[in-house]
């Protein structure tokens, strides 16, 4: 498999599949393609449609085959951004935010992840319910607004505000630290937790979660009535 990733702000990426190869998307993701890629909608078993439902993706993914030789096809953003590709081996897991998965190869391993800290889930946004990514191939994610990575080193931290994580390497652990003092908390307009992030591993943060783009939205749209 082939592919480039092109257009900004609204990006798309162009795969190229080679001849029987099969790639995943989410519901909607293909823009165009080739007459030799052949579509299939397939939930994977209710385990598999449950856990993508309960990440806010949808049960069933298509699934694009070349038939006859090499394929093309295309898929989009459903918002602006960019469109992160990350190689999965079996040495390297994935842990992305909810509804970041756009596409895939076959190869590709999704499940559903729960943070172990109960609390880190309720209080850290994206902290309790993701998606995690395994096997072997590429994987395509949808990322808010522009990306930045980091890599951190073994018990360095991070802290990020909610809806700013978008992907960590699966070495990385969560958790969540309250907002230091009262002020802070009624005035600073932050929230009452951070999520903390250590490593050892890479992550990738979003500039412009699209919660935080629907409230700012919000805020200048007319009121009914």
């Amino acid at each position: 498999m082939q592919y480039q990733i092109q257009g900004q702000p609204y990006p798309v990426v162009v795969v190229t599949a080679d001849p029987e190869e099969t790639i995943l998307c989410q519901k909607g993701a293909m823009a165009w393609m080739t007459p030799n890629m052949e579509m299939q909608t397939k939930g994977g078993g209710l385990g598999k449609m449950f856990s993508r439902a309960f990440t806010g993706e949808a049960m069933f993914q298509n699934h694009y085959t070349a038939k006859g030789g090499q394929g093309m096809i295309a898929f989009t953003s459903a918002v602006p951004g960019e469109i992160m590709p990350i190689q999965i081996t079996p040495q390297r897991s994935i842990i992305a935010q909810k509804s970041a998965f756009l596409a895939s190869e076959s190869t590709v391993n999704f499940e559903l992840f729960f943070q172990k800290r109960i609390a880190g889930g309720f209080f850290g946004g994206e902290g309790f319910i993701m998606q995690k990514f395994s096997g072997s191939g590429m994987l395509f994610l949808e990322i808010d607004g522009s990306v930045v990575a980091y890599d951190l080193a073994p018990g360095q931290t991070m802290m990020v505000d909610t809806g700013n994580l978008a992907a960590m390497e699966a070495t990385c652990t969560l958790d969540v630290e309250m907002v230091k003092g009262v002020g802070n908390v009624l005035l600073g307009g932050e929230g009452l937790f951070n999520t903390k992030v250590t490593g050892p591993g890479r992550i990738w943060l979003q500039t412009l979660p699209l919660s935080g783009l629907a409230g700012a939205l919000a805020k200048v749209m007319p009121s009914k009535g």
